[in-house]
């Protein structure tokens, strides 16, 4: 197990050094120069200069990105901003607030979004789609496969602002959603961030309702759930205990895949319910060709999604030996 575990964390390394470094190089091909945006309209040739000097952009690609690089760990003299401490991300051009300050403030919001949602689409798409494979053909299950279908062709920036004027402004049942952190309010937090989440949650219950329901038809189809029956144990048992446990392997393994489509969504909630964080950094860290900020945000959201996927892949091994003995 630990053999398999460190496997995944040089994995894991690799991914953001690579994801890191193809960020770094393409935003030099974009047409536009930064050090003109933290410039202004009007900026003196003079000034450019000093400018690109002071932030390193007169340098080598390679030394910029190896000299970011070294920052994250030991820290970076920085010209034009002083001393930058380990975990160093670089300043933002635009606002000129440390990068790792910024992202690190929003990130609860963004990490609150994104979990809650997570724990609505698992807790609703697998309870309805086991609802729906234990009344397989009938009335229960061809009504969560209708829902399923519906859900699945939503959009969050559609549904959104029709579930804040029913809910919120017609009929006044939950506030207007907003972040209150979780150590201040957990009760404000839950309530406030309940909009969010369901929004967020429901093109991914309706596609795990349907996951779960044709898995677990399958796994209900097997040799060994067959021979369960035979032995005389009951239908509940032999659902919840056999076929429900080999059901939640596929469902894990398309779960970690989800996971970066689900912190994407995330971001597009945050815009849709004004919501300040990462995706609001990452919105204006693209308008604004702000270099430091985009790599911050891309780096942190990739570490994100792949320490998830490592607690993913740690659980799937739990579950099925064979993963580790692979």
């Amino acid at each position: 197990m630990f053999r398999f575990f460190v496997r995944r964390l040089i994995g894991a390394a690799v991914i953001l050094l690579i994801i890191s470094a193809v960020t770094f190089f393409l935003f030099y091909a974009i047409p536009r120069d930064p050090a003109r945006a933290f410039c202004g309209k009007i900026c003196p040739p003079q000034n450019l200069v000093l400018i690109r000097h002071n932030l390193g952009m007169d340098e080598p690609l390679f030394l910029q990105y190896w000299h970011w690089l070294v920052g994250i760990f030991a820290g970076r003299d920085l010209v034009q901003f002083g001393q930058c401490d380990a975990p160093c991300l670089g300043y933002s051009f635009a606002s000129q607030e440390p990068v790792f300050s910024a992202i690190l403030d929003r990130f609860p919001v963004t990490l609150s979004v994104t979990m809650g949602a997570a724990a609505v689409l698992l807790s609703f798409g697998i309870i309805t789609g086991m609802i729906a494979a234990w009344q397989q053909g009938k009335p229960l299950d061809k009504i969560a496969s209708t829902s399923s279908v519906i859900g699945a062709s939503l959009q969050i920036y559609f549904v959104g602002p029709l579930v804040v004027f029913f809910v919120v402004d017609s009929m006044g049942l939950l506030p207007r959603p907003s972040y209150i952190p979780f150590t201040e309010d957990p009760v404000g937090w839950f309530v406030h961030l309940l909009i969010p989440w369901v929004v967020l949650s429901i093109i991914f219950t309706a596609n795990y309702t349907r996951m779960t329901r044709s898995v677990m038809v399958e796994q209900l189809a097997e040799d060994y759930v067959r021979t369960a029956r035979a032995k005389g144990m009951s239908s509940r048992t032999v659902f919840l205990r056999f076929a429900w446990r080999g059901a939640m392997i596929p469902i894990i393994t398309i779960f970690g895949v989800d996971l970066a489509t689900l912190l994407g969504g995330a971001i597009i909630t945050e815009q849709t319910f004004t919501l300040h964080g990462i995706g609001e950094l990452a919105v204006r860290a693209v308008q604004n060709t702000d270099l430091p900020m985009l790599l911050g945000v891309t780096l942190v959201g990739a570490f994100a999604i792949v320490l998830l996927n490592i607690v993913v892949d740690v659980l799937y091994a739990f579950i099925d030996p064979r993963v580790r003995l692979g």
